[in-house]
């Protein structure tokens, strides 16, 4: 889009603003706002131009410098001073469309207090201006903890049948008002260190809704360049270019949690275990510290390491109460929408008084606004200082972990002096690395709610899939376990490595295993929802998966085969997650995991020894039945 852009002399000195309807600006300098006291002989505003790209707009306002002299100056010496402030901007167009640009610097007009009289005069201003006021206010109040492209503005304010009439007129009397915050969607950062124009142009834009560097030009019939740069990172949650707006309501302060962190309320209110209580009044007592550095200082962060099947989601139930009965707004981000909608219902449930907002690709709830916010982490991307407190789930799952977009886009959510809490049963290692050092303040849950110890992986040495497929042909030492697993009734997750050798293997196993339910299912499996629910309905007796159901899903009384246990698409994390889906159950808390490779390697012996550790300290802390039971004969 292209903006208005205008210089202003006020308190003795020269600055640039940005109008989306410069009407309300003169309104607002020289009506019945009464701001300036123009002095004689002085123009007070230059208004450079009514037509320039909003990319242009920003980059000219972010190097705009105040010159002793501009008081003096004629009409010819600000179109020098925008010649110069636009000759880097037209060396990215093509030369034949560089005139165009340059006609603009017939645009500056030299204002002073009458000008509003003759825009009176030929009825070129906005009538009504309590009425404006009062749009603004409601554009404001829809704004909050948003960050906006225009045309998400407009459906926002479709959405929620606010009416504010011309909406641009009423967020420019927004910006006057310091409460709505307008830039461009790509720009230029700001340089850490010293001054300079050939500094900022060294640097890549990057778009200011995701954080992302873009690179891609385009020619743009919303502005008229020819090479109008746009985000491609961000480009499923609508187009951000250079020249689209990109609108914020102001980030208040965070409120603090009401609560002192008791893990006896704590397990009584909400039927924690020992276990989980310990971490939750750990986590509250957090919740409850003044921020660091004062409210505006950056967000604290608090780690809920808690093993699979800890019941990672229970604990944060009174994280949520402490922040909401302090009148404070919670978020709580996971990275898949299959995942939001499993907690949707249970959280609802949780808190019936409360208003739970679900958010993914495509909700129907996109514009609605909740005491409590569940969403996916990429849908973080249009809030800005929105939050008290965010829960990020699984925060080393894909496709939050290592994407510094959405890194960005949860660091943007959360409003100035407010907290975050991350969840993880395998920690990302510097997040594990922050925790050992004691830089991120964590609370471990080494045991499952039900009390009984982590299943240990066992060793199974058998020759690679590959080669098993090549000769046709099962190790007969697996056939004989998965056969052992299936006898005592166990459900059978049999995880490999690559979507290509599910067919092959399944072909083995209905051969080598005669008259049992065997499926195979991958991300590109459409009818993959239908078999997991037939899974864990007994339909299915074995599944032959990948790293798609490594976390998330729970079937009571199952085993867990993980072949090629030692390839390189295994890491820890991987090998620790597909561990966890066994041993669940309070009915069935020791189930069977097996890691079948033809060698050991230094991932399998670190999930090993994380297992063992979590196992060790869950004893030592009195959390495992066996342990108390025997320390009580």
């Amino acid at each position: 889009m292209q903006i208005a852009i205008y210089a202003i002399r006020e308190a003795e000195k020269w600055n640039c603003y940005l109008s989306l309807d410069v009407r309300v600006d003169l309104q607002w300098w020289y009506g019945r706002m009464g701001r300036v006291n123009e002095r004689a002989g002085a123009p007070l505003v230059v208004l450079l131009s009514y037509r320039v790209p909003l990319g242009w707009a920003v980059e000219i306002q972010a190097r705009f410098q105040p010159i002793p002299d501009m008081d003096r100056w004629e009409r010819s010496d600000w179109q020098r001073y925008m010649y110069q402030a636009l000759s880097p901007l037209l060396l990215q167009e093509p030369e034949s469309s560089r005139s165009k640009w340059t006609a603009l610097l017939q645009e500056i007009q030299l204002l002073d207090g009458t000008y509003l009289s003759s825009l009176i005069e030929k009825g070129a201003v906005i009538e009504g201006w309590d009425a404006l006021v009062q749009q603004a206010e409601l554009l404001i109040e829809c704004m909050a903890g948003r960050a906006l492209l225009a045309g998400e503005v407009e459906a926002l304010l479709g959405e929620v049948a606010v009416s504010t009439g011309d909406w641009r007129a009423a967020a420019q009397l927004g910006v006057l008002l310091g409460r709505l915050r307008l830039e461009a969607g790509l720009a230029q950062p700001a340089p850490r260190d010293g001054p300079g124009w050939l500094r900022r142009r060294a640097m890549a834009l990057r778009c200011r809704r995701c954080g992302s560097e873009a690179k891609s030009r385009t020619a743009c019939a919303a502005c008229g360049s020819a090479a109008c740069a746009y985000c491609e990172a961000c480009l499923a949650m609508g187009r951000s270019r250079a020249c689209a707006l990109l609108l914020h309501g102001t980030a208040g302060s965070a409120v603090r949690g009401t609560a002192g962190g008791s893990p006896t309320a704590a397990l009584g209110r909400w039927g924690l275990s020992a276990a989980q209580s310990a971490a939750a009044g750990a986590a509250l007592r957090f919740l409850a510290e003044p921020p660091a550095g004062g409210s505006a200082g950056a967000a604290a962060r608090f780690l809920i390491w808690a093993v699979t099947g800890a019941g990672k989601t229970e604990m944060i139930f009174p994280l949520l109460q402490s922040i909401l009965d302090a009148d404070g707004r919670v978020l709580v981000a996971a990275p898949r929408r299959d995942v939001v909608l499993e907690l949707a219902p249970r959280l609802s449930k949780a808190f019936p008084q409360e208003t739970v907002v679900t958010l993914y690709g495509g909700s129907p709830e996109r514009w609605k606004r909740g005491s409590i916010t569940l969403a996916t982490t990429h849908q973080l991307l249009r809030f800005r200082g929105a939050f008290d407190l965010v829960v990020i789930d699984e925060i080393d799952a894909f496709p939050y972990h290592n994407d510094p977009m959405l890194d960005y886009a949860a660091k943007g959510a959360c409003k100035p002096g407010g907290k975050y809490i991350y969840l993880s049963a395998t920690p990302p290692t510097p997040l594990q690395r922050e925790a050992a050092a004691g830089r991120l303040p964590h609370a471990k849950v080494p045991a499952r709610f039900h009390g009984h110890p982590l299943p240990v992986p066992q060793k199974l040495k058998m020759f690679a899939v590959s080669r098993c497929l090549q000769e046709k042909k099962l190790s007969p030492l697996l056939v004989r376990s998965l056969s052992a697993s299936l006898r005592r009734g166990a459900q059978v997750f049999l995880f490999v490595s690559r979507i290509k050798h599910i067919d092959p293997i399944l072909e083995l196993l209905r051969k080598a295993i005669a008259n049992m339910p065997i499926e195979g299912t991958s991300s590109i499996d459409p009818e993959r929802a239908g078999k997991v629910m037939s899974f864990r309905n007994r339909e299915i007796r074995l599944l032959v998966t990948t790293t798609i159901l490594e976390r998330g899903v729970t079937v009571p009384k199952s085993d867990v085969f993980i072949l090629d246990a030692d390839s390189e698409l295994f890491d820890e994390a991987a090998l620790i997650q597909m561990a966890g889906r066994a041993g669940r159950s309070k009915d069935d808390p020791a189930g069977r995991v097996v890691f079948a490779a033809p060698q050991w390697t230094r991932c399998q012996s670190s999930a090993v020894r994380q297992i063992k550790a979590m196992n060790r300290i869950a004893g030592k802390g009195g959390y495992l039945r066996q342990v108390q039971e025997g320390m009580g004969k």
